[in-house]
């Protein structure tokens, strides 16, 4: 029992810090630098893709298990995964316009692309990959969605600093954003010795 606490608790870590799945992967960008103008926005992200990768991760690891390794098609997995996020985001986005419609606006164009969101996919095939149970899934997806959502909190919260800086003109906008993703990046590795 201790034994499995301990593998789970390592899958938490590495997946959520040491795997980041933004730093270190460089998975899920589009997301990472377009919403990180402020941070509510961000966390509200944050959220939604807690929620569909963590969700995405359980059905796309049962739908795995229990029908596409039996029935011998595997090979459908990635086509499967995808359709399985395309719901859970319609999901998402129909009780965001139904009950927080201001963070419906606010996320804006954003929303729908979780479903192209790469994070997303590769965790449900990183999954897969790295032939998790579906415990050790549903804890993996839930590790990385919550460390995307401390990157791209991190991030809006240094933008909303930056917006008020004195920077050089060629570094304005997303050069500055940009250079500070990749020395959140660098801090990130710091985590690597936590393995």
């Amino acid at each position: 029992m201790s034994n499995n606490i301990a593998v789970l608790f390592s899958i938490m870590i590495t997946a959520s810090l040491v795997n980041n799945v933004v730093l270190s992967q460089f998975l899920g960008l589009c997301p990472f630098l377009g919403v990180s103008k402020k941070i509510s926005s961000a966390a509200g992200m944050g959220c939604a893709c807690i929620f569909v990768i963590t969700t995405a991760s359980a059905v796309c690891g049962l739908i795995y298990k229990f029908i596409l390794t039996p029935l011998d098609l595997t090979y459908l997995q990635t086509i499967v995964f995808i359709l399985v996020i395309a719901m859970l985001v319609q999901f998402v986005e129909m009780f965001l316009k139904k009950y927080v419609h201001s963070l419906y606006r606010v996320l804006g164009v954003y929303l729908p692309l979780i479903t192209t969101n790469c994070a997303v996919l590769g965790v449900a095939l990183l999954n897969v990959q790295n032939e998790y149970s579906i415990v050790e899934g549903i804890v993996s997806g839930l590790a990385t969605s919550v460390g995307f959502t401390i990157a791209i909190v991190i991030l809006a919260g240094l933008r909303e600093k930056m917006e008020f800086n004195d920077v050089p003109e060629s570094f304005k906008g997303m050069p500055m954003v940009l250079l500070t993703a990749g020395l959140m990046a660098i801090a990130f590795v710091g985590f690597s010795g936590l393995r």
